[in-house]
């Protein structure tokens, strides 16, 4: 009945807010997306312009002059100063020129590299091979992050010369910078094996791998959501720089891109939230509270059945034993009047044959009538018990009564038997009877939970100035753990085909009547202990 209720009411809530949360977020992330593509690809633009104008200045060169007219320090130079004073960021820093073997036949900077030998650099074979070539960041010889810019001039009687022109790498983070991002955003350069070309914020220093995966060539500016080192979303926007190994990479987290959607998200939310709380509320209140009354009704009229059978079943037991303690006693009186008499004749008749075991047998005789008698009187006293009567009890009195009851079973199956009660303990006023029941249930469990020869203790003492504590402890099979919270239920048992599962159950209901309560502490394989807290006072709770 709820979930149908529930579900007619709050569907189309849901779908609505769900309809309304998707439109929303497409909108707005359309929104966000588009500054961070054109910011990349503005930058990308940026970058290719100032790229092209240096290879464009150095096909210039090789162009204009002949291989003879370059090759002096002082040609190149002239060549670096005319170059430079025409650029205002990113000015060459050397230009050299190599012949087909590798070797740097002039050079003009202020590094000594005249006559190293590139033979083996990748930029060397890569311009060899296209005629022009824009190389990675690298360190190279003089441990500088720079890059070259490489064009190569062909002999009219055969092989090659190239001018190559090193340009340092902070002309790249300079361009980089224009961009204006904020504090949050990074960007950077990396090549295809996602190695900084560029410092990054995040990532590190030139030359250092990123941890996210590099983008694929894009002839434009893409722009991706993913998750970064940290597991931050993130927005990723990339372009590949034409005519160079570079690709552009601007990271904007997605919470400082989206921040309008997220606080029309949560909005959003709240609303829902708010709506359908009020709904879901008068719903389960409802149908809670009409679950609950049947539940409560339920359980109290089984929970009033069960005692009225066991009472009654007691008070059956009550009876019998009572007409049984009366019919024994009669033949009783009548054995200890005859063995008294025979007693008396015996013991007159001086010269009595075997005068002495004649009377020993006599007195065996008496001190047997006299244990049925005690043990009827037991029996009579637990029968006339049976209706609530509150009384002075004197805890030790009743449980070493209790424990008269079993002491047999207990001495046939070598258990051992203690009692410890508090000399200081006070005289209560509850019902006799009813706390006979009680101890008997909980000893029958612990009899019944160890094995031949184990251990039952019962200690009787003060708990706090009001009530006292008797605890029964025995070294038993335990309880389970799942079955703790079970074992006051009526008809729980774990003893397959011999326990009706009501002891307890009873026990704990006759406890409670007396304003006092039960406590429960077991390991498995190990002991078990039952500790029962009755007021001193007369406290019956109806």
């Amino acid at each position: 009945m709820v979930l149908a209720t529930a579900t007619v009411a709050l569907l189309p809530l849901f779908i609505t807010s769900v309809l309304n949360h998707l439109q929303y977020r497409r909108a707005i992330r359309t929104e966000a997306v588009q500054p961070i593509s054109r910011i990349t690809f503005n930058t990308k633009r940026s970058i290719e312009l100032c790229l092209a104008e240096r290879r464009s200045t150095l096909n210039f060169i090789v162009n204009d002059r002949s291989f003879e007219e370059l090759c002096s320090r002082n040609a190149l130079a002239r060549a670096i100063a005319n170059m430079n004073r025409s650029m205002t960021v990113g000015a060459f820093v050397d230009l050299g020129i190599v012949d087909s073997n590798g070797d740097q036949l002039c050079y003009s900077s202020p590094y000594q590299l005249e006559g190293r030998n590139y033979a083996d650099q990748d930029w060397f074979r890569e311009v060899a091979r296209r005629g022009t070539y824009t190389s990675d960041v690298f360190l190279g010889f003089r441990n500088v992050p720079h890059f070259v810019i490489a064009s190569r001039h062909d002999h009219p009687n055969g092989g090659f010369s190239i001018l190559r022109a090193t340009i340092d790498a902070e002309m790249l983070s300079e361009q980089l910078l224009a961009a204006g991002l904020e504090s949050t955003d990074d960007v950077f350069l990396v090549n295809r094996q996602g190695i900084l070309q560029t410092p990054s914020r995040r990532y590190g220093a030139v030359l250092t791998p990123i941890p996210l995966a590099v983008p694929p060539y894009a002839p434009g500016a893409e722009v991706t959501e993913t998750h970064d080192d940290l597991g931050r979303a993130v927005f990723v926007g990339s372009a590949s720089i034409d005519n160079s190994p570079f690709i552009l990479m601007l990271i904007k987290p997605t919470a400082q891109a989206m921040g309008r959607w997220l606080s029309l998200r949560n909005e959003l939310v709240g609303f829902t939230a708010l709506s359908a709380a009020p709904i879901l509320a008068v719903i389960l209140w409802g149908s809670g509270q009409f679950v609950n009354s049947m539940r409560e009704a339920s359980r109290r009229r089984a929970a009033l059945m069960h005692h009225m059978e066991y009472s009654n079943k007691l008070a059956s037991l009550g009876r019998l034993a009572a007409g049984v303690a009366h019919e024994i006693n009669n033949p009783l009186a009548i054995i200890n009047e005859k063995a008294g008499l025979a007693r008396d004749l015996v013991s007159l008749e001086k010269d009595f044959p075997r005068r002495e075991k004649f009377l020993d047998l006599i007195d065996s005789i008496l001190r047997s009538v006299e244990r049925c008698k005690t043990i009827t009187h037991r029996l009579l006293g637990f029968a006339r018990h049976m209706d609530v009567r509150n009384e002075p009890i004197d805890l030790g009195s009743l449980l070493r009564e209790v424990l008269g009851f079993l002491e047999k079973e207990a001495e046939y199956r070598n258990l051992e038997l203690t009692l410890e009660v508090d000399p200081a303990l006070p005289t209560i006023v509850s019902d006799r009877g009813q706390l006979q029941q009680v101890f008997l249930n909980i000893l029958n469990n612990a009899f019944a939970a160890v094995k031949d020869g184990g251990r039952i203790e019962i200690r009787a003492g003060m708990s706090g100035a009001q009530h006292v504590r008797i605890a029964i402890a025995d070294n038993g099979i335990g309880i389970p753990p799942e079955h703790l919270p079970r074992i006051f239920e009526p008809f729980f048992t774990t003893k397959e085909g011999v326990g009706t599962g009501l002891g307890l159950s009873i026990t704990y209901g006759i406890v409670k009547k007396l304003g006092g309560g039960i406590e429960v502490a077991s390991t498995v394989g190990v002991a078990t202990q039952l500790t029962v807290v009755l007021p001193i006072g007369q406290e019956v709770r109806k």
